[in-house]
């Protein structure tokens, strides 16, 4: 008896993620911290956890050492598997060659050994930039029963924002007659999520063909799906109305974060139904001091608060000293803010250290925009960091 898999995944997390800036200097895309408990990553794999795959390749390539270390082996996700589970899918030296992942399909492409020894019926392909809760099986099954070749799972987006995404137009049966790469005059607004799945076959048939035309640019964007369009393959469009958000700029990435906050959020992660798992660090609990303040905040284990918070999120073990004041920001992993020290719409990265009455962006109405500190920096006692910086080095007193 062969074994095999009904359906592998394929994420995708190679991204340098330069859109994030500072952020991203040191690790890849999908393991900058997100809402205090998580990473990015976090959602795709326990989405197909909850969709009942148990099998997926992450495919890495910019600064891989933290992202790989956080994965391990995929325990926290259940994903622990003899026969499956969760693999890291680096580049490799080939006997004649080697290369880095080029695009999209090629990435996949140079991994479909490791798709083939499961025998799938189908692969289906993830990003590892984005915040939703999503069940993968309702799409292959939509997939399945419409006979598709390739099934795109899309979203309505506002027409201003159109042209950032591949864009699907379809036909009232939900088959896609015309795909569109960031169009600049965008002809719907249903957007492509960077979610597929395919039959294994036509997978296979088209990445090979792209690998010889030298013209392509191994992307299924540009090249993988209006290819398969031109030739008449059926391609379905997958409509999906729950929260969705692509996290790759500053911007959408603090937006995220600032959905999970307030009495009814817009983004919940606290349904036991449809639980994001996550690698969470041995920490004890929180504390709050007699002279703390906090309000509509997350804060996680480990944490020792004697200031103020509003609006925030925590992540764990991070230390704000008395008189310390933070405002709608985020901060992320063992950050220590000490005494007198003010911060406002900011995103602070790990390890950071703000010195005792420093001042740290501005508040939200001063229109400057959100300011971001890289992690493993200090800034120094009374230093000020203007609103809507970027910074990645030490901060002395009298300057950024």
């Amino acid at each position: 008896m062969i074994r095999k898999k009904k359906c592998v995944a394929m994420l995708l997390a190679g991204g340098q993620g330069s859109r994030l800036y500072a952020l991203t200097n040191n690790i890849a895309k999908p393991a900058v911290s997100f809402g205090g408990k998580y990473r990015i990553i976090d959602f795709p794999l326990s989405n197909c956890v909850n969709s009942g795959i148990d099998t997926v390749g992450v495919l890495t390539q910019y600064q891989p050492l933290i992202l790989n270390g956080y994965i391990g082996n995929g325990q926290p996700w259940d994903l622990d598997r003899a026969f499956g589970g969760v693999r890291i899918l680096s580049p490799y030296q080939g006997k004649n060659s080697s290369d880095w992942y080029k695009g999209t399909a090629n990435a996949i492409y140079q991994n479909l050994r490791f798709i083939n020894q499961y025998n799938p019926d189908y692969v289906l392909i993830l990003s590892g930039d984005h915040i939703y809760k999503m069940n993968y099986a309702l799409m292959l099954n939509y997939h399945i029963l419409n006979g598709a070749d390739c099934t795109i799972a899309a979203i309505n987006v506002p027409m201003k924002e159109a042209s950032r995404f591949g864009i699907l137009n379809t036909n009232p049966d939900g088959s896609i007659y015309e795909f569109e790469e960031k169009p600049k005059k965008p002809k719907s607004t249903l957007a492509s999520m960077g979610i597929y799945i395919f039959s294994t076959q036509k997978l296979c048939k088209y990445l090979e063909e792209d690998s010889l035309n030298p013209k392509s640019s191994n992307d299924f964007g540009k090249d993988i799906l209006p290819r398969m369009l031109a030739q008449g393959e059926k391609m379905m469009a997958y409509e999906f109305e729950g929260y969705w958000k692509d996290v790759g700029t500053i911007d959408s990435l603090f937006e995220a974060n600032m959905d999970l906050l307030g009495d009814n959020p817009k983004f919940d992660v606290t349904d036991n139904a449809w639980k994001i798992q996550s690698r969470s660090p041995l920490a004890p609990p929180h504390y709050i001091g007699d002279s703390a303040k906090t309000d509509n905040s997350i804060i996680m284990s480990g944490c020792e608060i004697f200031g103020t918070i509003e609006n925030s999120i925590l992540a764990s073990d991070v230390t704000v000293k008395k008189g310390a004041i933070i405002r709608n920001s985020i901060i992320m992993s063992d950050v220590i803010i000490e005494e007198d020290a003010v911060v406002e719409y900011s995103i602070i990265d790990e390890n950071t250290v703000i010195g005792k009455g420093a001042k740290i962006g501005e508040d939200k109405s001063s229109k400057k925009g959100i300011t971001v500190l890289s992690r493993n920096i200090k800034v120094d006692a009374g230093a000020t960091v203007e609103g809507g910086a970027i910074i990645d080095k030490n901060v002395t007193k009298g300057g950024n």
